[in-house]
């Protein structure tokens, strides 16, 4: 969905203890995360300022502790999760979400399961049910 400019962070590793089963909530696993923001950045850009961005060193930190956290059965939750965090800064406007599980239990050899969400700002509030 995003066109123009963005942020992007790809493969943000993180251990948790998603998953349907029993044992993949008690040992855990690798999650990995790419994450594409769009946002303006003219304003960062003229201005050199941290502050007019997103800051994606603490994107980063907030987005892997989201996924460390309460432990759901579906990669579509943690997806979904990630998304709601992003669109609360008020710059993003919309956000593309990968959340691969390379340790799935899956009986046949494979490379990577993954899922991507696309959401918009404005999808947020009206899923949400928030005001806009």
């Amino acid at each position: 969905m995003t066109t123009g400019d963005s942020i992007t962070l790809t493969g943000l590793r993180v251990r948790a203890h998603h998953g349907v089963y029993d044992f993949e909530r008690e040992n855990g696993q690798d999650f990995v995360i790419d994450l594409t923001v769009g946002i303006d950045l003219r304003r960062a850009a003229q201005s050199d300022d941290v502050a007019t961005t997103i800051h994606y060193g603490e994107l980063a930190e907030r987005v892997a502790a989201a996924v460390a956290s309460d432990p759901v059965d579906l990669i579509e939750t943690v997806a979904e999760r990630i998304a709601a965090l992003v669109l609360a800064y008020p710059a993003a406007r919309d956000v593309t979400v990968t959340v691969h599980k390379p340790d799935a239990p899956i009986s046949v050899p494979f490379g990577d399961v993954a899922v991507t969400i696309v959401r918009a700002a404005f999808d947020h509030t009206v899923s949400t049910g928030a005001a806009s």
